[in-house]
């Protein structure tokens, strides 16, 4: 029976992105709607998707305006309860962070069921929040860390959730022999370590190595990596946010990345050796334990971003690329990893979880 589904997310792509793959899974059955915050709103496609802007405020952000951002919240609800009730939605699926909070709220009203979305290896504080209303939580572990036992049932494990035409695509592309690919990911904001600190350790690198570099930046930062490249005669592309990376993710042969959930899931599927570097302030130190997990099952290394600055980060990552056979292990285990996750299959795993619950 067809029912009027839900998506609620915003912020970071690391949210934006799974929210649309969820879409694409449930829109064939379904009457699928979409709600995101206005910093949400560039990741999304409006002429594609169903979507409904219920901006919300950040009530931590400014102590000085919590009695306003405290009015807006309510106003946020409310406007939810009136949304949720207009598209009668029978079910809803939070990718979790604080924008997803006046639509989960709103739901226990509207009796709507909730589900949640926790791609890291820690428990997010808004999904903790909502663990008990909530009927099943999707993740891709058994061993979430701050994972109540007293709910442990509500765990469905799923494999990671990636775009429809990601497991359509050819990865056997011959790569070029005499130059190297890299391919540095800051996350969806550009992370300005990753716009000062590689200088150096790519500058070194490319008079050993012939490079081109695909650099994922925050656009105010884009002169200044010009000057860099161009100086240095480096071939480079630019680009701020690409929801699409599939193409660039075949073209290349080792990566330079943060540890946000959705990434490094792509990078395994696309069997692209990476060395993770974890944002240190991220959210219960999340990005750590992401990190973690895939290193633990070969298919990443790992560095933290505070001893980088105590060792040779150029030898680190000419090893690294020299060598062949600890490449040709990573990719083999992230084969392994990957060998059961088809659309198919996780389709078939989401949609039946929503229709049983």
């Amino acid at each position: 029976m067809k029912k009027n589904i839900l998506i609620t997310t915003g912020g970071s792509g690391g949210h934006i992105i799974p929210a649309l793959n969820f879409y694409e899974h449930l829109k064939q059955n379904n009457e699928v709607f979409l709600t995101s915050d206005l910093r949400g709103l560039r990741f999304i496609d409006t002429k594609v998707y169903n979507n409904k802007i219920i901006d919300v405020p950040d009530i931590k952000k400014n102590i000085f305006k919590i009695p306003l951002n405290l009015f807006l919240f309510l106003i946020s609800i409310i406007k939810s309860f009136f949304y949720l009730k207009e598209k009668k939605i029978d079910k809803i699926i939070s990718t979790g962070g604080y924008m997803t909070f006046p639509i989960c709220i709103a739901s226990i009203f509207t009796k709507s069921k909730l589900f949640l979305f926790e791609p890291n290896m820690v428990l997010g504080q808004s999904n903790l929040f909502f663990l008990k209303q909530c009927e099943k939580v999707f993740c891709y572990s058994n061993f979430i860390k701050n994972f109540p036992k007293k709910y442990i049932h509500k765990l469905q494990i799923i494999y990671p959730v990636l775009s429809k035409k990601s497991y359509f695509l050819k990865k056997d592309i011959k790569k070029s022999l005499d130059e190297k690919v890299i391919l540095v990911i800051g996350g969806s904001q550009g992370a300005k370590f990753f716009q000062t600190e590689l200088k150096d350790m790519l500058k070194k690198l490319s008079e050993n190595f012939k490079l081109f570099i695909y650099h994922q930046a925050n656009k105010k930062n884009f002169d200044d990596l010009e000057i860099f490249y161009q100086k240095n005669k480096i071939a480079f592309k630019l680009f701020d946010f690409d929801r699409s990376l599939e193409s660039i993710f075949l073209k290349t042969d080792f990566c330079i990345t943060r540890a946000g959930a959705s990434t490094l899931a792509e990078l395994v599927f696309f069997e692209v050796p990476s060395l993770a570097i974890p944002f240190p302030y991220s959210k219960d130190n999340h990005q750590f334990f992401n990190a973690i997990y895939y290193k633990n099952n070969n298919c990443c290394w790992m560095i933290e971003q505070k001893d980088i600055r105590q060792k040779n980060f150029y030898e680190i990552i000419s090893n690294m690329l020299d060598d062949k056979t600890d490449l040709q292990l990573k990719k083999k285990a992230m084969r392994d990893f990957s060998s059961k996750n088809t659309w198919e299959i996780n389709n078939k795993i989401i949609i039946e979880t929503i229709d049983e619950n």
